[in-house]
Formats: C-alpha cells, structure tokens, sequence
C-alpha cells in the first residue's frame, strides 16, 4: 500500500533521483519525506504500523491524587507526548500544585521540543517546581540513565500497547533499566502501535516484479524495529521474503534510525548497511544515508 503524503515537494522530471522506501507511520512521513527531498532524493512512502492515541488510558493518572504519588514522567516517544497532551486538554490546570518536590518531564531528542514552556505551564504554574530532562543519547536506556538514582520514587511510564505484531524488547528493556535504577516504573498504554496489514508492502512486491528503471529502489529506511517487523509479515503475505528483496535489488542501502532499530532489524534478519549516529532527530539518518549513496554513485561513475 502506497499512499500520497500531503503538501510534498514536487519531484523534477528532468533528473533520475534516488527512489528512497521508508516505513515511517503517518505520524512521521511528511517530515521525513521532506528531508529526503531537501537530499535530492526520491520518497516513496510504504507505511507498514500506524499509532493511535488511547488518552484516556492516561486520565487515570493525571488526577492530582495520582501525581502526588508520582516522581517523574519518562517519555520514549513523540506520540507518548502527544497522547499525554490529549488526556490532559480537559483536565483542570495546572496539573500539578505549585508547590513540592522537584517533579522530572524526561524526553528524547528532537521530542522534548513538545515539552515547550506552553506544556510546563499547564502542567505547574511554578516553573521552578519542574526539571525538563533530556539525554544526551536519544535513547530509551539512555533516558533511564539520566534519571539518576530512583530511591524506590515512582515514575509513569506511557509506552505503545503493540497490535498485530510482536512487542519489540525496547519498552521491557526500558522498564528493566529503570528498575536497575531503583525507579519503581508505572507502566501505561498511552497509544496503541498497530499493523498496518498484509497489503502494506504490496508497492514494493510490485515494483519488484517490473524491469527498467522506473522499477528501481535504492534505499529503505527503517525508524524503527516494529516497522521492520510489520514489512516482513507483508512481504510473507506476496510469497516474498527479505532475501528477495535483497536478490531483487542487490545495491540497496538499509538504513535504521539509531542503533535500537538497527539491532532490531538484525534480530528479524534484516542485514543494515548505514546507522545514524546522530539519532536525535530523522536529520542524522538523511544525512548519513545520503552519504553513502554519494558514495556509491562516484563509485559507480568511476566504473
């Protein structure tokens, strides 16, 4: 399933680009697919999960009883910000009384930009009261870290419920290293991470099955292991697997975003050719990818 993203640059006619697949759920695509066209690249869409927010999984835990209880506010993702933003949008502000211990809003990378001063002041009217938090390493292992010592503290944990696919090890390895910490972690389903379906990579299966060069991919790119996953199950649907992706396109780059997708995609099968080690925000992996495809085309110029 191809599908059109919104308000993207048009493509020049004049000038063979690279056809770049990437995976990203709708939440994401238009930003990623711009920055692939800013490279000179080609996008092609192919989503294969989608997130939805279930605030109302989160409600529970906004009442000011239920904060009193909490310590910190650990988010792995970006649509964990947004789901947390919706539970509270009918909820009396602030959120949290102006007055008593330190309270710790910790988020990663180009994510804690939804933590603007905006959302602090609607969570405490005493800024003072609030410690925004941001690991250096956008990672979840990382954010458990920068937390420090938990001393028994209680911290809510809004993570994906993962429908149609199998959990990736990322949220019980976050919640692992935050017990390791002596948090004691609370988790809640802020959103759900669904299967987009058995037909999601039937754009790929097609162009596989063409000749020429309209018929080529050159790079994919893989955010995350449940995209990795859901692309896979596809492709099992079309009697294909990742080694005929790979036959089909011997040249084709595999991108991930960071080393926890990439570890991911390696323990589904799927060999990486570039990881971004600037993973704060989808700039590092464009820049890295377009590197090496680069690369690749002087090779081949010089051939």
């Amino acid at each position: 399933m191809a599908a059109p993203i919104p308000n993207l640059t048009q493509l020049s006619t004049t000038t063979v680009k690279p056809t770049v697949l990437f995976t990203t759920p709708p939440n994401y695509a238009a930003r990623l697919s711009t920055l692939l066209t800013r490279k000179g690249h080609a996008p092609l869409w192919c989503p294969t999960i989608a997130t939805h927010p279930t605030p109302q999984s989160l409600c529970p835990h906004l009442s000011p009883h239920s904060l009193s209880l909490l310590s910190a506010i650990a988010f792995p993702s970006r649509a964990s910000i947004t789901s947390f933003s919706l539970a509270a949008r009918f909820l009396p502000k602030p959120l949290l009384p102006s007055h008593g211990p330190t309270f710790i809003l910790a988020a990663l990378g180009k994510d804690s930009e939804l933590i603007d001063t905006l959302f602090v002041s609607q969570f405490c009217s005493n800024s003072q009261r609030v410690q925004v938090l941001v690991p250096p390493t956008a990672t979840p292992n990382s954010l458990a870290l920068s937390l420090g010592e938990g001393y028994g503290r209680r911290v809510l944990c809004p993570v994906p419920k993962v429908v149609g696919l199998d959990e990736p090890p990322v949220v019980p390895g976050f919640l692992k290293d935050l017990e390791s910490g002596g948090w004691v972690p609370v988790r809640v389903d802020a959103y759900e991470t669904t299967w987009v379906g058995p037909g999601c990579a039937e754009v790929v299966v097609r162009k596989g099955e063409e000749r020429g060069g309209d018929a080529d991919v050159d790079a994919v790119v893989f955010t995350s292991s449940g995209e990795v996953e859901g692309f896979l199950k596809s492709l099992k649907e079309f009697g294909w697997d990742w080694w005929m992706v790979r036959r089909r396109w011997p040249r084709l780059v595999v991108a991930a975003h960071g080393p926890v997708t990439a570890a991911g995609a390696e323990r589904l099968g799927v060999d990486v050719d570039v990881v971004s080690s600037n993973f704060a925000s989808f700039q590092g992996i464009v820049d890295a990818l377009d590197a090496r495809l680069r690369a690749l085309g002087q090779e081949s110029d010089c051939m």
